[in-house]
């Protein structure tokens, strides 16, 4: 199952380019010295790729667990 473990940790490292990217949008903004209005719906805008790049990172993990207690 060494095709497992890979796969997770593609897809883990996945999630992680994700959390970078948006996490590199919010420093932007924040250097944009917007309103707080302006910056909380650029942040609004920014959850969506956040919480589906920890998913990704979640899931990956979770396949390279399972990959390994059945290799």
């Amino acid at each position: 199952m060494e095709w497992m473990i890979w796969l997770g940790a593609g897809i883990s490292i996945c999630g992680l380019a994700g959390l970078i990217v948006s996490i590199l949008k919010v420093q932007k903004a924040r250097r944009a010295k917007l309103s707080d209005d302006e910056l909380r719906a650029a942040v609004q805008k920014v959850m969506p790729l956040n919480m589906g790049a920890l998913f990704l990172s979640v899931i990956g993990l979770m396949i390279v667990i399972l990959g390994i207690f059945i290799g």
